[in-house]
This record gives C-alpha cells, structure tokens and sequence, in this order.
C-alpha cells in the first residue's frame, strides 16, 4: 500500500492564518525592534568618534554628550526588550491557548471510529504540545529575526561606507553560511515532525500505564511497562541528539567562517591602517558594526531552528484539523424537535473492515414506547446494531428510519439530545457523585436530581457515605464498586429523560441484590421510550416486547419470551443453558 503523504504546512498558510491576523502586535513588535536595533548602532559611531575626534582633541564637554548618548541608547534597547516581550509574547501565549481550544474542539467531534483508533496520551500530546512552536511565530523568535535581518542590512550599508574591500572579503564566508544553513534547515523538519510522533506515542504509552496500573500490579507487569517506557524514552532521546547534531553543526559552521572573516579583517585592517587609507576608529567603527552584522546571522540559526519546530508542529496540528468531523456529513440538515420514538432498520449491512461485514443486511421495526432486546453470543453483532441505533456508526447499505425519517439525514445534535445510553463499562468523571448523575443536565432542579437518585437506587450507598452525593469517587469512579457506578451510570441515564434509550449490558456489575433493585427502576425508566437493551443475563430481558436472537450479524430468531421458548430454537438453547449454570 503507498504511504500516506503527509501535508505540509506553507508560509503563505502561516502568513494567512496566524502572522497576518496578528498583524497589530506585530508591527508594533517590529516598530520597537527597530527602535531597538538603531539605538544599538550609537556605540560603533560614538566609538569611532571618540577615538578620532574626541579624544586627541581633549574636548572633556563633548565627551560627557558622547556618553549621554550612549547611555540614553542603552536605556531605549532595555524599555523597547521589555516591552516587546509583553507585547508579542503574551500574544504568543494567548495564540497557544486559542489553538488548544480549536484542536480539542475539533477532536471532540470526531467519529467513535477514530477514537477506536487513536491513543488517549497520544492525542492529549496532539492538543497540548504540538501548537506551542506557534509562539516562535507570533512571539519574540518572529520580530528579532525580521529585527536581525533590519539591523544586518543597516549595518552592511555602514560597513561598505567605511571599507567596501573589508566588506567584500566579509560577505564570502557569510553567504557559504547561509547555504549552508538553508540545507541544513530543510533536513531538520522532519526531525522535528518525527519528534511529535515519537512523544505523542511515548505520552499515550504512559497515560495507558497510569491508567492500568491495578492490571499491571495484578500481573506482576512493572519491569515490562518500565522497559517499554524507557525504549519510548531512548528513541525520543536520540531524534532530540539528530536535531541538536545538525543544528550544533550549524552554530560551529558560522563560528569556524565567521571567524575566518574576523581574522582576515584583522590582516586587511592593519594593513590599511599602516597605509593611511583608514583611521583607527574606522578599523574600530567597522569592527563593532561587523558584530551587529554577523550576531543576527548566527542568532538566525538558533531562531531557523525554533521556526523549523513550530511548522513541524503546525504540519501535525494541520493533519488533525483536516480530519473530517462527525457532523461534516451534508446530507445531516433534518433537525428534530421532538421524537416519537419510531425506528425501523431497513437491510442495514455494516462492516468495520472491509468485506468483513458484522451485520448483515438485518430489518426490524422498534415501535415508540417499545423494549427491543438483542441476545446471542459474544461478538454475534448485538454492541454494533447499538451503536448503529445511536448514531456512533452509520450503516455501509441500507436504512435506518426515526420516525420515518432516514437517521443519516438528521442532524446529530437534535438527535442525541434526546438520546439516553448506559454502557456496560460506563464511564465517570473525577468528581463528585452529583457532578456524575448532573453530567447531562447540569441545570437541573435538586428535586429532579434526588428523584433520579432514588429511581437508580443510588441512596442505598450513599446515605452510608458521610458526604453523601458530595462523596469524591476517584478517577473513572476508582473508590466504587462496579456495581454502585453502574447504578450512577443509570441514574445519570433518568435524569436526561431520553426518548430514545441504549441499555448494553446494564445489570452485567450488579450483585443479586441490586439488581433486584434496579430491574424496578430501570423497568421506570423504560416507561414510554424506546429502548435497545442488550444482555447476556436473559433473565433482565424477559419483559420485552421483541426479543431479537442475533448469531454472526443476522437476525436468526424474533419474538417475544415465551414465543422463543416455544419454538426450542437458539433463545430456547441459550435460556436453558443459563439456567443450569
């Protein structure tokens, strides 16, 4: 198969969406660098005057304004430094701070698919650190090397002034140094992009063992997960030395050229002192405006690294961004007010990879009010006839039909409002108990909120805790047994007062005793909404108006309990099975 080309992110791009719109700030930045750079060029002239005039005329008076002068320009470069890094800096970080935002709202709405596909560390890397290099674009990195280039081009004009000759002999290393920074450069980003992979993998890998950690203890797993780390570690370590290689490389190559042109300007310059053709201060006028020259040009290689970074980063960010959303679909433009509840599969066939179809071109109608369960084995089909209903995937060939109108075309936010689902490893936040069951709606009265909690049965637990719905239940619901989060997932579930209502395998973590309890409540909650329940305990679906038998993506039986028992067909296998157990 060919490799996925990777997108690269231009300048014309960057000028567009980051430099261009920032444009105030920075020209602004720009102004005060160029402030900067010229109260900087005081010294060199004030030198040369001082040696050729000042001095061997002993004009005490003139010396004090000479000195004025070079203090008044030390004093500019210290207020323009100072502010230009308020300025563009603190408009770096609020860059970086709008880009995280735009990613992870981008990633939010993004397909289950490609969350089945991508690792947790991995994308927190992709939101958190791939947009920083942004801040060498819009911050100080930007402004100083249009600031350098400014002052170098100021300082040039002033060197050829003094010693076109000197000038000439100067300019030879410099441009070798250039070229030779440019190659460099152009082999350093995919340094850089490679280095956002390698750390996004190494992040995903750790917040994987993190959070696995009672996995990795209960099988004795920690020198594993320590050796896996470290070669994470290792490989991000030597991208890092390759990096540092070529751009050391760089640095050393100026130092060794540019210092070739000092040398030779020390030859050329006493020469040309010793046939008059140049005074003393010129030779020190010319020296230190050499420095303002040449400075900028070895700061470009460490600023080129710096821009080489964040268009790495920006390459990555680019990548995410143009990910296709959830909602990008353009046939979704239906928005419902409110929904009756009707859905009807119409030969919907869905594959996760292709040709290896899951289901199989299946129909069945799940009127409004109604209880459908769907039964059979481990991985016969019944989680993505669930998720289709849910809208998680969209089906490869057929229809599904809500309220006689076809899902795809009804838009995902007037659908899912009105969706409730409780999975079989349902998922909490940190936080407290109320936080959980308000997860929904946030709004919503105390007295919703208790009848919510008195539904699900979740008083039975936490009349014991001394703080009660205010009790801190850990990451993911760690401090609670399984069964008391999923009665809190159920909870959750009531109080969003769905139309439509996903129940996969939600009495699965319950003890006899709670689930006795909550098949009344959940028995409650099903009243008047259609609801999907999926469950290998047949026992929690014996009251439901259709019973769906699914075996390798079909629908190979239907009916309700007692029907199926009397046709001593799959379900009849299935109950009697479970009941011997």
């Amino acid at each position: 198969m060919a490799a996925k080309q990777e997108r690269k992110v231009t300048m014309s791009q960057v000028f567009k969406t980051i430099i261009w719109p920032r444009r105030k700030h920075l020209f602004l930045g720009l102004f005060l660098i160029i402030i900067s750079r010229m109260a900087g060029l005081i010294l060199p002239g004030a030198s040369k005057y001082l040696v050729d005039d000042v001095i061997p005329s002993n004009d005490l008076n003139m010396l004090k304004w000479l000195i004025l002068a070079v203090v008044a320009s030390i004093l500019i470069q210290s207020v323009t430094s100072y502010s230009l890094t308020q300025i563009l800096s603190v408009e770096a970080q609020n860059l970086i701070s709008k880009l995280r935002s735009q990613v992870q709202k981008h990633i939010i709405k993004l397909p289950i698919r490609f969350f089945d596909n991508a690792k947790t560390g991995e994308l927190v890397s992709r939101i958190m650190t791939d947009v920083e290099g942004v801040r060498n674009l819009v911050g100080t990195g930007f402004a100083q090397m249009v600031g350098g280039i400014l002052t170098s081009a100021i300082s040039l004009v002033l060197l050829i002034s003094i010693s076109p000759l000197m000038t000439l002999y100067v300019l030879v290393p410099v441009a070798i140094f250039g070229l030779v920074s440019l190659k460099a450069f152009s082999k350093i980003r995919p340094i850089f992009r490679e280095r956002g992979k390698i750390n996004a993998q190494v992040t995903g890998r750790l917040t994987e063992t993190l959070g696995g950690i009672r996995v990795i203890k209960g099988f004795n797993a920690e020198a594993q997960e320590i050796k896996t780390f470290e070669k994470g570690v290792e490989d991000l370590f030597l991208n890092v030395k390759a990096s540092l290689t070529a751009t050391s490389f760089v640095t050393s190559m100026g130092t060794f050229l540019l210092g070739l042109a000092s040398a030779g300007i020390m030859g050329i310059g006493g020469w040309m002192i010793m046939e008059g053709e140049i005074t003393f201060g010129d030779f020190l006028a010319f020296t230190l405006f050499l420095g303002f020259m040449i400075a900028p040009i070895v700061q470009m290689s460490n600023i080129g690294s710096q821009l080489t970074e964040a268009f790495a980063g920006l390459d990555r960010t680019e990548e995410i961004m143009n990910t296709p959303l959830e909602a990008d679909d353009r046939q979704r433009t239906h928005a419902m007010a409110k929904i009756k509840g009707n859905v009807e599969f119409q030969n919907v066939s869905f594959a996760y990879e292709s040709g290896k179809d899951v289901v199989k071109n299946i129909s069945f109608q799940a009127p409004s009010g109604s209880v459908t369960a769907l039964v059979g084995t481990s991985g016969s089909g019944k989680t993505t006839i669930a998720g289709l209903a849910a809208t998680f995937l969209n089906p490869d060939s057929g229809q599904i039909l809500l309220d006689g109108v076809d899902l795809q075309t009804v838009t995902l936010e007037s659908f899912r409002s009105q969706l409730g689902v409780v999975l079989q490893d349902d998922f909490l936040f940190e936080g407290t108990i109320r936080e959980n069951i308000l997860f929904p709606r946030p709004e919503a009265s105390e007295e919703e909120l208790h009848k919510a909690v008195h539904a699900a049965h979740v008083q039975e637990f936490t009349d014991r805790f001394e703080d009660g719905l205010d009790t801190l239940i850990g990451e993911r619901g760690v401090k609670l047994s399984g069964g008391q989060r999923q009665r809190i997932a159920i909870a959750r579930a009531i109080l969003a007062d769905p139309r439509i209502l996903i129940l996969d395998e939600a009495t699965s973590n319950l003890d006899t005793e709670s689930e006795t309890l909550i098949q009344a409540s959940l028995k409650e909650l099903m009243k008047g909404r259609t609801t999907f329940v999926i469950a290998h305990r047949l026992s929690t679906i014996r009251q439901a108006d259709q019973i769906l038998v699914i075996e390798q993506g079909n629908i190979v039986e239907r009916g309700k309990h007692e029907e199926l028992i009397g046709l001593e067909g799959r379900y009849y296998q299935l109950y009697t099975y479970q009941a011997r157990i």
